[in-house]
């Protein structure tokens, strides 16, 4: 029976960052994951180019049932730290809009540049390595390994949520806690487009590829970022993040033009325009195709300045806040995370540590912690992966 120090499952960021800090610290590591290639989610994301951190990465950009749990390994492993190796390898790098830091080349490089510290470091990587079984034993965590025995006085559960199945993503994570009897987070998809019944998309489907920038709203959580209206629904930037906090049988409301006051707007124009229909005199604030949606909705045939002041505020809200109820999301198939998991009432929040198992940790997206879009999800990894590191 081969036995290590720190036995960690799921080659992702966040398995990766811990593999490389536990091994740093002369601990005997195997890092192990069922798929062919480590940091296959990181290879993938941002374009190919990966979006690691955000310079604005702080505790109120996360989605927890306890919202501090993740300011301690924030604090302790900042994107600052991070990016403090990403220039130590010389990757090169650029910022985008809000803070979203991206590889000037290619994700791969952050995928190489984990696994050569994890090298350096003298952890093992075991791939395409599945496991049967785990057992607590008076000596440690009994591993079944695809017929192998492994004994391990830490276990790292790194393995992710359900979010983009067919890279290979389980509910593996989710499993280990329950045997042991840890409590967990109703999980949902995160991060993803929103789908409309067939009477919405009536109107919805000729807008298809039409895209941008508005303010959408839930619940109180507002985001102004691109929106992209798809075949199925709505997409983009500011509704990615707002899927996040949205609940099934919510409306969300959506300001098409967030520095217009389309009321404001169409008054003056009422004055100075007023022999123009509603949608042409929108087309001057809104894409054309929107733009004669909203105006078809008017008095037929009515000019500008036959409008009455209600069907003008009906107009103004159409743009201003049109409230919609989505009838679902595009579901784990195009997440890009998974809100819920462990919960971190189980957890230590300084070292990923379960608190009624000794010795078994939880790190990365199987953690009820979820980041925005941006960045702040790959420096949760960062983080908590930091974090586990520095004690198994």
């Amino acid at each position: 029976m081969e036995k290590v120090d720190v036995l960690i499952v799921g080659a992702g960021a966040a398995g990766l960052m811990c593999a490389a800090n536990a091994a740093q610290r002369g601990r005997k590591v195997l890092l192990i994951d069922h798929a062919q290639a480590a940091g296959e989610k990181i290879r993938i994301s941002g374009g190919g180019r990966c979006n690691f951190t955000n310079m604005n990465c702080a505790p109120d950009a996360y989605i927890s049932q306890n919202p501090k749990f993740a300011i301690s390994a924030l604090r302790r492993f900042s994107q600052w730290d991070f990016l403090d190796i990403v220039n130590r390898h010389r990757i090169t790098w650029h910022e985008k809009t809000l803070g979203q830091l991206f590889c000037d080349d290619s994700a791969k490089e952050i995928v190489t540049m984990l696994l050569k510290e994890l090298s350096l470091a003298g952890a093992a990587v075991r791939l395409q390595t599945r496991v049967e079984e785990v057992a607590l034993t008076e000596k440690g965590f009994q591993v079944t390994i695809q017929s192998e025995e492994m004994l391990a006085a830490s276990l790292v559960v790194a393995t992710g949520g359900k979010s983009i199945p067919k890279m290979g993503a389980t509910a593996f994570g989710y499993n280990i806690a329950r045997q042991f009897g840890l409590k967990i987070e109703d999980t949902r998809p995160g991060l993803v487009p929103l789908v409309f019944g067939p009477d919405v998309l009536a109107d919805l489907k000729p807008m298809a590829g039409l895209s941008l920038r508005a303010s959408v709203d839930t619940n109180g959580n507002r985001f102004e970022e691109g929106l992209l209206f798809t075949h199925r629904g709505l997409s983009g930037p500011s509704i990615l993040q707002v899927s996040s906090y949205w609940r099934e049988g919510q409306k969300i409301e959506i300001d098409l033009t967030p520095e217009q006051d389309a009321l404001e707007f169409l008054k003056e124009r009422k004055q100075g325009r007023g022999a123009q229909l509603p949608g042409k005199v929108l087309a001057e604030i809104l894409p054309k195709r929107l733009a004669g949606l909203i105006g078809a909705a008017a008095p037929k045939g009515q000019a500008l300045a036959q409008l009455s002041e209600q069907a003008l505020g009906n107009l103004s809200r159409a743009v201003n806040n049109w409230q919609i109820l989505p009838a679902g999301t595009e579901g784990y198939r195009t997440a890009e995370v998974t809100v819920g998991g462990v919960s971190t009432d189980e957890l230590d929040s300084q070292t990923m540590e379960a608190r009624r198992v000794p010795g078994l940790y939880f790190i990365g997206e199987v953690v009820d912690v979820t980041g925005w879009l941006g960045g702040y999800n790959f420096q949760w990894a960062w983080s908590s992966g930091w974090a586990a590191g520095q004690v198994v």
